[in-house]
């Protein structure tokens, strides 16, 4: 691997950006066995494979393995050739919106199980390091402008725990329509039924797009504390990035 090649991955991964190292690991022609490319989805690819007319569908190829997130090992038995396609993956960021009591807990199991926490609350005295000292940034500021100014993307999970349902929902307006892997937002079941059914009916908004949103949040283990409301939102959202099969306490509304 080139030091050019190996410095642009390294920059890649240091800045959380999508990226795939691509390596030849057979070829009808040994030499080209080892070539790499890097390979991101907003910018062209950097090295070479040596595979003529071929390198080209390779590499979009590949590009479309970078964004299933998965390692992968593509074949083309017609030209007696495989490579393989190592995903660096970006760790996921947890926004916590309002750094109310279950923000404390939640901000340090987000920290234990490797994602990026922000804090988000416009209240000094509750965002601030001594109360998220695990957090990677505290934000004490206009919540509703922060959010809606703040970049989040498919590796964002979301979780709206304001000091008022309706400033949740204010900022659930503000990202309903982000491409994010996850919104959960507090509230009891009865409450967040007439919520949603007010803003269906009265706002427009379809409800499939408001069935996106996990609320009444966190998985049913019957947390009463802070710290188990914590543990039970914290499990949501490694259930819904890893595809597990625990239901939701939020199912039963989307039945419902």
């Amino acid at each position: 691997m080139t030091k050019t090649i190996l410095d642009s991955l390294y920059r890649s991964i240091e800045a959380r950006e999508p990226v795939a190292l691509v390596t030849v690991i057979r070829c009808s022609q040994p030499d080209r066995i080892g070539a790499k490319a890097v390979v991101w989805l907003d910018r062209p690819a950097l090295g070479s494979l040596g595979l003529g007319e071929l390198e080209l569908a390779v590499l979009t190829d590949a590009e479309q393995v970078l964004r299933g997130r998965q390692h992968r090992t593509l074949r083309y038995p017609e030209r007696g050739l495989e490579v393989f396609v190592e995903v660096q993956f970006r760790p996921p960021h947890l926004f916590i919106v309002g750094a109310g009591h279950i923000a404390v807990p939640l901000a340090e199991l987000a920290s234990l199980c490797d994602f990026t926490v922000t804090v988000i609350d416009d209240r000094l005295q509750f965002a601030n390091r001594e109360r998220f000292p695990k957090a990677d940034k505290v934000i004490a500021e206009d919540i509703q402008k922060t959010v809606r100014d703040t970049a989040m993307d498919e590796d964002s999970f979301v979780v709206l725990v304001t000091r008022g349902h309706s400033l949740d929902v204010t900022c659930l307006l503000e990202i309903i329509d982000r491409p994010l892997a996850y919104i959960g937002m507090i509230g009891s079941r009865r409450r967040v039924n007439a919520v949603f059914d007010l803003l269906e009916r009265e706002g427009g908004i379809p409800r499939e797009k408001l069935n996106r949103v996990y609320s009444p949040i966190g998985l049913p283990i019957g947390g009463r504390t802070p710290a188990e409301i914590a543990v039970s939102i914290m499990a949501e959202i490694i259930n819904v990035r890893r595809g597990g099969k625990s239901p939701s306490i939020s199912d039963a509304r989307r039945l419902g």
